[in-house]
């Protein structure tokens, strides 16, 4: 299913036009419509006139984005700035095409997103291996300070921290270690103390990461 939102009738008529024969199409001319509309049909596919979220554009497309994760939002935009556009991919649009897009090319980028993949200009691409160079160091780095963290802990606390990750009350760590309660809570304060975390939750957290990061990387 298909969703045009636009507020201007002309726009959407051109869009009705391009698309003829394709799956049913559901109109929005405003935002509350839209939002209601893509909670209640759940569309495959919106076609998003930049004149309705103009003045919020990034959030806006984040905030539909939340509404149905598995929609693909294509943005017609007027000539906007490479950085304006690249924000707009950022925020989960799948595709930005200019307002002038004739009818072939229009049902043929509808074809590519629903395909899976980006209608993007070839002057962005260079947005997307900046932004995978900065994905990656974040990743590495969370990586390293991760693992400096969790050497700093003795076999002893690094078994309690686990077993808190896997969700384990202090009566049930103390019973699979063979020790006291007291004992698991002078870990935890050490443990605590080490990794800088203020709560049991937070250690949890951290321990499910490295759990997880440690299956991945296992796989690999």
């Amino acid at each position: 299913m298909i969703l045009l939102a636009s507020p201007h009738e002309k726009v959407i008529a051109h869009w009705q036009k391009g698309l003829f024969g394709f799956s049913p199409m559901f109109v929005s001319n405003n935002l509350n419509s839209l939002r209601e509309q893509i909670v209640r049909t759940r569309p495959q596919v919106l076609l998003l006139d930049f004149d309705l979220v103009h003045l919020d554009s990034n959030h806006e497309v984040a905030r539909l984005v939340k509404l149905s994760t598995d929609i693909k939002i294509m943005i017609f935009i007027p000539v906007l700035p490479d950085e304006v556009e690249w924000e707009l991919y950022k925020a989960g649009a799948k595709a930005c095409c200019r307002d002038d897009l004739n009818p072939e090319q229009l049902k043929h980028a509808v074809k590519v997103i629903q395909g899976g993949e980006l209608w993007i200009r070839r002057t962005l691409t260079h947005f997307m291996l900046d932004e995978l160079v900065v994905v990656t160091e974040d990743k590495n780095r969370i990586e390293k300070a991760v693992s400096d963290l969790l050497t700093n802990l003795t076999k002893r606390e690094y078994e309690i921290a686990m077993l808190i990750g896997q969700g384990e009350s202090n009566k049930c760590i103390a019973r699979q270690l063979d020790i006291t309660e007291r004992t698991v809570k002078a870990h935890l304060t050490e443990i605590f103390r080490k990794l800088d975390v203020s709560d049991r939750l937070k250690l949890a957290l951290i321990m499910k990461d490295t759990m997880t990061l440690s299956s991945h990387l296992s796989h690999h």
